[in-house]
């Protein structure tokens, strides 16, 4: 790979010079020959069979994807304003969904990087698709430590061309509710995390207002949440776990992630009570608590999509981890 670094790096847009002559010592882009290098050692390259190798590229590929996901759930937010997060998904997934990756990476003439010595298209699809996967989220996660998240929208609609408008990217058709805007002059101005949550936004389950106002309760505020929500447990679990393998940080992002800890996490300070359901939903809901725990986690969420709409990343992070210490142990069940 070494030969080829300059390549990958004419691909991307970047100088040919070593990337340690970028900035001074703290700037995070003098990293960006190591990370790149990382980034295009997949499972069956000769390189990977390096512990140290292998482990770099994991941690790049289990970054790689939550900043992915993130970016795309900011952008369809942001251009379609009226729309639910179940066509966003479906959007997403059209554009970076494993079966497309390798048109994009053929796009930006990366594919020989990655199969310097077979045919690309040749290739049986899963062990393609697979190898492609993998060094397409690395390369994001590589990017985003060096340059942040402008840069990598600058790579994904410059350099791979992707085109949000393709035909093969849009949603099924889906019956639309009436989106009649009635409350936009109330939040007309700056207003405070307090105001927001005095009006109760992340709380309104959908069974209350949603055939009013689609737009009128937590479920983008939800979408973009969730995004947010693993991306900063991705950057904490990658700081504390210095020597950790990908496999492994994804296991334990995925087991603090949990739905039902979520929920819990929320219940512990008791915010579950301020959850606005229809008359219907709350009778079915009384009969049988479990069914409020999906419901939980979604508020949880929701909370997190407007600190970050809001205040940012670091809000977020005070959230998680000092408000509401998503890191806590949980407990296993014990039967006696």
């Amino acid at each position: 790979m070494e030969q080829h670094l300059l390549e990958a790096k004419h691909a991307l847009g970047y100088p040919l010079e070593p990337s340690e002559t970028l900035g001074d010592d703290n700037n995070p882009a003098r990293e960006l020959d190591t990370l790149l290098y990382l980034a295009f050692q997949h499972a069956s390259s000769k390189r990977s069979r390096a512990r140290h190798v292998r482990f770099g590229h994991s941690r790049l590929f289990f970054l790689g994807q939550y900043v992915l996901e993130l970016a795309f759930a900011e952008f369809f937010l942001q251009r379609y304003p009226r729309e639910s997060p179940a066509p966003m998904r479906e959007r997403v997934f059209g554009l970076i969904g494993k079966r497309n990756l390798p048109r994009w990476i053929k796009a930006a003439s990366l594919h020989n990087l990655i199969f310097p010595y077979d045919d690309m298209d040749r290739l049986v699809r899963k062990e393609r698709e697979s190898t492609v996967k993998s060094v397409f989220w690395a390369l994001f996660g590589a990017i985003y430590l060096c340059f942040g998240m402008p840069e990598v929208y600058r790579v994904l609609f410059e350099v791979f061309g992707m085109d949000p408008d393709a035909e093969d990217c849009q949603p099924k058709l889906r019956r639309q509710l009436e989106d009649i805007d009635h409350v936009s002059a109330e939040f007309e101005g700056k207003i405070s995390w307090q105001d927001m949550v005095a009006y109760k936004l992340c709380f309104l389950h959908p069974s209350k207002y949603k055939f009013d106002h689609p737009r009128f309760c937590y479920e983008r505020l939800e979408y973009l949440g969730q995004k947010i929500q693993d991306l900063v447990m991705a950057e904490r679990l990658l700081m504390k776990h210095l020597d950790a393998p990908g496999l492994w940080l994804q296991n334990r992002h995925r087991r603090l992630l949990m739905n039902k800890f979520c929920g819990r996490y929320l219940r512990a300070k008791n915010l579950h009570r301020f959850i606005v359901y229809s008359e219907k939903v709350q009778d079915a809901y009384e009969r049988s608590y479990r069914l409020k725990y999906p419901v939980n986690t979604a508020v949880q969420q929701a909370l997190h999509g407007l600190s970050y709409a809001v205040y940012g990343k670091r809000d977020v992070r005070r959230l998680m981890f000092e408000v509401f210490d998503f890191e806590q142990i949980q407990p296993q069940a014990m039967y006696i």
